[in-house]
Parts: C-alpha cells; sequence; structure tokens
C-alpha cells in the first residue's frame, strides 16, 4: 500500500505518517521502483496501534518506548496517566466552578470580573484576616456569588471568619439556604454543624421552612440550634425538641430562654408547661434533670407553672424542693 491508500484507511494524514517516520515510530517496509513508500499490513497494525496508544494520552515517545522495549510494563505508566489524568479533570473543574461563579456575579465589566476573582481568591487564602476580608466585603457592589459563601462558610474553622461568613450570608439573598439544607445531611458531623449554624442566621419563610424540617434531623446537634433558632423566631414546632434539650443536658440554659420566648403566648405558655411537667412526671429520674426542668418552669408565666412549682417546693429531693419554693416567688412576683 502507497501512503495515501494508508492515510485514507487509517485516518492518519500523509504528513502525520511522515512524522512518525522521522520519529522512528513506523517506517515503510519497502519502497517502490519510483521510490515511493510502500506499507506491508503489519506497518498498518502498528499504525493503529500507535493511535489506540496516543488515545489514551501518551507521548509519542511514551509510544515508541511502549512498542518497541521488551521489558516495558505498562502498569506504572498507566497509573501515571491515572493520577495525570485526575489532576487535570480537578484543575479542570476548578476552573470551570470559579468560571460559574464569575458567572452569576453578572459582571458589567472587566473591573467586576478582577473584583469577584481577587474576593474568591481571599477566601481561599492560609490567611484568616484576609479570608474574613474578603467575607465583610462581600455585600458590596459586585458581590460574592452565593455558592462560594457556603463553600468557605462549610469548611470555615477560625470562628471569627465563620461569624463573618455567616453574616454575608444572611444578606446574600435567594440560593443560600437550600444550599445550606443540602450540607444538613453531609456524612461530616462539622459540616451539618456548620450548615444548620448559617442556617440559624437566613432571614425570611425560607429558612425557616428548612429549619422546621431540621428538627426531624438524626444529627442532635442539628437538631438542638435549629429548635433554638425557631424559638428564637416564636415557632411552637421547636419546643419537644427545647424540653429534651433541657431533659438531656444540651444547651439547656439556651434552651430553656428559647421556651422564655415561646411562652410569650399565653396559650403556648400553657401548654409548654404541661409539657414540662409531663416530663417531671415520666422522665425526670434524678435531681439534675428535675432541677433543669424546675428552672425551666420558672420562666413560664401561667398557673400550670405555678401550681407544679409549688408542688416542688415540697419535693423529697431538698436542692430541688429549695430551687422550686426560691423560683416560685420570683414567679408569683412576676
Amino acid at each position: 500500500m502507497l501512503i495515501g491508500e494508508v492515510a485514507r484507511r487509517s485516518g492518519v494524514s500523509a504528513r502525520m505518517l511522515r512524522h512518525y517516520e522521522s520519529l522512528g515510530l513506523v517506517r515503510p517496509s519497502s519502497r517502490t521502483g519510483s521510490g515511493f513508500r510502500e506499507y506491508s499490513g503489519q506497518d498498518l497494525r502498528r499504525i493503529f496501534h500507535i493511535e489506540s496508544l496516543r488515545s489514551l494520552g501518551l507521548s509519542l515517545r511514551e509510544v515508541g518506548r511502549a512498542l518497541d522495549d521488551p521489558g516495558f510494563t505498562p502498569s506504572a505508566l498507566v497509573g501515571d496517566l491515572i493520577r495525570q489524568t485526575r489532576e487535570r479533570i480537578a484543575a479542570e473543574t476548578d476552573l470551570l466552578t470559579r468560571l460559574r461563579r464569575i458567572d452569576a456575579a453578572d459582571p458589567a465589566g472587566w473591573e467586576d470580573v478582577l473584583q469577584v476573582v481577587a474576593l474568591l481568591q481571599a477566601l481561599g487564602s492560609k490567611s484568616a484576616d484576609a479570608r474574613q476580608r474578603a467575607a465583610l466585603s462581600s455585600a458590596d457592589e459586585v458581590p460574592v456569588p452565593v455558592e462560594a459563601l457556603v463553600e468557605a462558610a462549610l469548611s470555615e474553622t477560625d470562628p471569627n471568619v465563620a461569624g463573618a461568613l455567616r453574616w454575608a450570608l444572611a444578606r446574600s439573598g435567594d440560593g443560600g439556604g437550600a444550599l445550606l439544607a443540602e450540607s444538613l445531611n453531609s456524612p461530616v458531623a462539622a459540616v451539618r454543624k456548620r450548615a444548620v449554624q448559617s442556617l440559624a442566621e437566613m432571614p425570611g419563610g425560607e429558612a425557616t421552612g428548612q429549619l422546621r424540617q431540621a428538627l426531624a434531623n438524626p444529627d442532635v446537634v442539628v437538631r438542638g440550634y435549629a429548635a433554638l433558632a425557631l424559638g428564637a423566631r416564636g415557632v411552637a414546632d421547636a419546643v419537644p425538641t427545647l424540653i429534651d434539650m433541657i431533659v438531656e443536658g444540651r444547651n439547656d440554659v439556651d434552651a430553656a430562654d428559647a421556651l422564655s420566648v415561646l411562652a410569650g403566648d399565653t396559650a403556648l405558655a400553657e401548654q409548654i408547661a404541661t409539657r414540662l411537667v409531663d416530663r417531671l412526671a415520666h422522665d425526670a429520674t434524678g435531681a439534675p434533670v428535675r432541677g433543669r426542668l424546675t428552672q425551666a418552669l420558672a420562666a413560664v408565666p401561667g398557673t400550670t407553672a405555678s401550681r407544679a412549682l409549688a408542688e416542688l417546693s415540697q419535693d423529697e429531693d431538698r436542692a430541688v424542693a429549695l430551687t422550686a419554693a426560691y423560683l416560685l416567688q420570683l414567679h408569683d412576683a412576676r
């Protein structure tokens, strides 16, 4: 076969075939009387082998070694190709993410593009001060895309920077709450905690709805932060979880404060007091638990709480009785 026929069959141009020959990758088996290159079937198979190896990402030098070195083993080279490919994909994915975030900021000109790029770079800085400044400046005319803020908030370990990022997210508008809600089911406990802390500071009905759903989360930390946030918003759904926190001694003081806020509603105050009394009657074993429930009752107005405190002032546990008697005086003085 002459070079034109080989090019047609293999899909490799005549120019590339000559290049392969110059590198010693393939040599025509013979030449015609007129000096034209003449390729055999074996030559054609080698060309196909070259193209197959090139399709795996091998360089022409590596192709030649693979085909001609009898002692060559492909495992190490294939392993390197896998690593290089993963690194390339990671780099391209990172680039795509940055481009999407710049596009989401809807920049009006190159100055805006450069500003967004600078803020994104600062959010990924090793310097906590730089990350904090980036978070605080994200409310400027060209804001950081909310996806980038969420990602930064979920990975931030510095408490000051984390607070700044939550502040920025609370002012970022739509989108942040949904992304944070997705992270409430992360396999990483720290990410779940940061997600619910950030969601707790998000304003609006959408965030409230997501916090309501978080009350059923299997993570007690997530449930606790959601209940505290909902209690501050006056959402009665939080009451059972808040009482659980008091019984279990998890942020019990904050939980009692949240119940006190909810008890500002007279009808709800009676329901809260009834639930607390029920827990005292059925679940509260041990003075610490009874003491925490007693103190929580003192913050709830109404006759149900008063009667319960009066009964507790006669409790067989002297510490509980003294606490209840003292709190009853304060309760009735209100």
